[in-house]
């Protein structure tokens, strides 16, 4: 912190008043860097690589095996529930089709699906965050109250409904998830905005008429992006589940299209004969979002000190 002082004479009393010009700036540039390195500091952290590790594992299998699937993944090869062995490697499942081309064929609709689904709801609730949080009026009470009435329903009630009067589309999909976690992000992105929007170089840019819009998107976007990245990895991991609980449903993609979430309740039936059918998409499933948490956990891990030096500074 700067130690440079103006002493200025105010009276007949000789009394100084002292006017720490330098340390004002320099507390806002620090807040407003604050989180500047800290993917580098997340990244440092052995628990990220390891989270790192197993998502990369799954998004490769998700993207890569349907141009290696040793079948097409609605041919029949077999008889149903055959075991390992033969022209079936894993086995097949319960219509005879094989089980290793199933699943290198089944994990890029529930990841696509995830992540756009994701990224809507992370987007949106983001726009509502940071319009209610900085607004602070009726305006503030209304997204609010909104948001209110979404929490109210159960994610997996509200899915069930919606995919239920409509129809399990893809771009159905992709709405609900996105629905479904708004809410938090909004809240979350509000609670971050009425904290950076009391700080000093928020007061000077709204003192120069900087219009709202810019100072959203320059000056308080910024400063939340750590919390934002965070809230995103979290609503990501609950997204694969989300979608893989409707497809296990019935409610996702159609059959005979490969899905990681499908796959387990075909096959739940013949768990003791080909139990790969179902150990094989539990398990990518499960790796993804263990990956997932892992490295949101490092990412706030990073966050946190990166506002504990603030703090100290």
């Amino acid at each position: 912190m700067a130690e440079a002082v103006d002493f200025v004479s105010i009276g007949a009393g000789d009394h100084l008043e002292v006017l720490e010009a330098d340390a004002a700036p320099a507390s806002d540039e620090t807040y407003q860097h604050r989180h500047r390195g800290f993917v580098r500091q997340a990244l440092g952290l052995g628990r990220t690589r390891v989270g790192l590790f197993l998502v990369f594992v799954v998004v490769a299998v998700a993207l890569v095996g349907p141009y290696v699937a040793p079948y097409d993944p609605t041919e029949f090869v077999g008889s149903p529930y055959s075991p390992p062995g033969g022209a079936a490697r894993l086995g097949t499942d319960y219509l005879g089709r094989d089980v290793l081309s199933r699943f290198l064929s089944g994990g890029q609709t529930i990841l696509v699906l995830g992540f756009l689904g994701t990224t809507l709801g992370v987007c949106a609730g983001t726009l509502l965050g940071l319009f209610a949080g900085y607004s602070m009026r009726m305006a503030d009470e209304f997204i609010m109250r909104l948001v209110d009435l979404l929490l109210a329903f159960p994610s997996i009630v509200f899915s069930l409904l919606l995919i239920t009067v409509i129809g399990p589309y893809d771009w159905v999909i992709v709405l609900v998830v996105g629905l479904s976690f708004m809410p938090y992000t909004a809240r979350v992105v509000r609670a971050s905005t009425i904290q950076v929007r009391e700080s000093d170089f928020v007061k000077y840019v709204e003192a120069t008429g900087t219009p709202t819009r810019k100072i959203l998107v320059s000056e308080i976007l910024p400063n939340i992006s750590a919390s934002l990245t965070v809230e995103f990895g979290l609503r990501l991991t609950q997204s694969v589940g989300l979608i893989a609980g409707l497809a296990y449903l019935g409610l996702g993609v159609s059959p005979p299209t490969p899905d990681w979430g499908l796959m387990i309740q075909e096959n739940q039936i013949g768990l003791t004969s080909v139990p790969l059918a179902v150990l094989l998409p539990v398990t990518a499933i499960a790796l993804i979002t263990i990956g997932a948490n892992l490295v949101t956990d490092g990412l706030g891990q990073a966050a946190a000190g990166a506002d504990r030096s603030v703090a100290d500074t």
